[in-house]
């Protein structure tokens, strides 16, 4: 996750004229903003937080929520694989969708906003996951053992993919409306797809609970929706 943040880098060319408000306006601000998210997001990796053993390994199905359990029964490794490409993908293209139509200043808008929506989600997923230190669906398997000296096998909730990619089509969608950029509906519909299709893939990979991607949809929604409506625009 922390990759895709940082080979985020979108190229600011020229185009056709949008017919909207004023640009994001762009400057030092920004910089830091991302550099403080990265290194907040940094810290439980660095720390290999929570510290804490898991309190039972195999823990016992019946304790999970009945909608949980479903996760209990599929661990498929193409399934992760897939997920990961879905999320690649939909970053990458909620980013070129944001290029089509709008100006140069408005392009360079868009970079940071969709740099600090990226940012502050992943950095906001991360200090979540430590907080409440869920476990993952390892640690109700066979499995749970050899998973249990991992301090990744407490970071189930929520889910990062599903933060992310969500955080990605909010941005896009709020900034395309505001901006009116071209085909937003039929870009934003295709970039909430793709954030549902990697969100039900993490479940079928056995790497996360269903509730663990709800809860990552809503951050990631929440996070991009305002980080988009409070950037400051351009005088």
């Amino acid at each position: 996750m922390r990759r895709l943040v940082a080979v985020f880098v979108l190229v600011t060319v020229c185009g056709s004229p949008a017919q909207g408000q004023a640009p994001y306006r762009v400057d030092w601000g920004d910089a830091v903003s991302v550099l403080a998210a990265g290194v907040a997001a940094f810290i439980p990796e660095a720390a290999k937080l929570p510290k804490a053993a898991p309190s039972c390994g195999p823990c016992d199905p019946a304790s999970l929520p009945g909608i949980d359990r479903v996760a209990l029964h599929t661990f498929s490794g193409s399934a992760g694989t897939g997920s990961t490409a879905l999320l690649v993908g939909g970053v990458g293209f909620a980013g070129v969708f944001s290029l089509d139509g709008a100006t140069g200043a408005q392009r360079r808008g868009h970079v940071v906003v969709f740099a600090n929506s990226l940012a502050w989600t992943l950095a906001a997923t991360d200090w979540i996951k430590v907080m409440v230190h869920r476990k993952r669906p390892v640690l109700y398997t066979s499995d749970a053992a050899a998973a249990a000296a991992d301090p990744n096998s407490q970071r189930s909730f929520p889910s990062g993919h599903a933060s992310i990619a969500f955080a990605a089509a909010t941005t896009y969608l709020m900034m395309a409306q505001r901006e009116r950029l071209p085909h937003w509906g039929r870009n934003a519909a295709f970039l909430y797809a793709g954030a549902l299709g990697a969100s039900a893939l993490r479940v079928a990979a056995g790497k996360h609970f269903p509730t663990d991607v709800l809860g990552g949809a809503v951050l990631g929604t929440g996070v991009g929706w305002l980080t988009a409506k409070v950037h400051p625009t351009a005088p």
